[in-house]
């Protein structure tokens, strides 16, 4: 009886997937797409007047595999604060302090007619990673668009800080020179004394930036 029921159960198949399609902004971003749906909106600004740390600006676009710009894309970065610290209950790194007036997170949508995305935050500190190594100051980027099933995993790292980047653990598991440059936002002064890093992401092709799986 048992085996005869066993038999008559049906077999589940795998669900088709899904990309995240043109409406991920609504759901996750809906001020971007003219929604005033949530009273506290997650936005690109990590800081206010009294975070701690050189204030700075993350500029840049996304490219498709033939060099399209993309304009319907969601970012979010994750990073610690001036002192190397994340704002996590995990981080239980010595001698560094949580900046209360730091969110060590934003969230950004990319411009629907340049396609540019942008952060206002802080340049954050070396963090020390696993077995006490040092890690160049850098900043945790996350995309999601049509035609992405996953999310994509990369980091960021500053072209004012070649020596630490030399150094970091991360970028030296990557083999090739020229893939590493993928990594590195280039600093350019601008009007008001803050810095602007950009950072284009190149999806696929030539240039491709480099994806982590995490």
């Amino acid at each position: 009886m048992i085996q005869s029921q066993q038999l008559l159960q049906p077999i589940l198949r795998e669900t088709a997937s899904q990309t995240a399609g043109p409406y991920v902004h609504i759901g996750l971003a809906p001020q971007a797409a003219g929604f005033e749906i949530f009273e506290r909106n997650f936005g690109n600004v990590l800081v206010d007047d009294r975070t701690e740390g050189e204030r700075i600006r993350i500029e840049g676009r996304v490219f498709d595999g033939i060099g399209t710009v993309l304009k319907d894309v969601l970012i979010e970065i994750w990073q610690a604060n001036a002192a190397g610290r994340y704002a996590h209950p995990a981080d239980r790194q010595p001698g560094k302090v949580v900046d209360p007036h730091f969110r060590g997170w934003g969230r950004a949508c990319t411009d629907f007619d340049s396609g540019v995305y942008s952060f206002d935050t802080i340049k954050p500190g070396s963090v020390t990673g696993r077995n006490g190594r040092a890690m160049a100051p850098h900043i945790s980027f996350w995309i999601v668009a049509r035609g992405i099933n996953l999310g994509l995993n990369t980091r960021m790292y500053f072209s004012d800080e070649a020596q630490a980047n030399a150094a970091d653990p991360v970028i030296n598991l990557i083999e090739w020179e020229q893939r590493r440059a993928t990594l590195i936002a280039q600093r350019e002064e601008r009007k008001g004394g803050v810095p602007v890093y950009r950072f284009d992401i190149r999806l696929q092709g030539e240039g491709e930036t480099v994806f982590f799986d995490v």
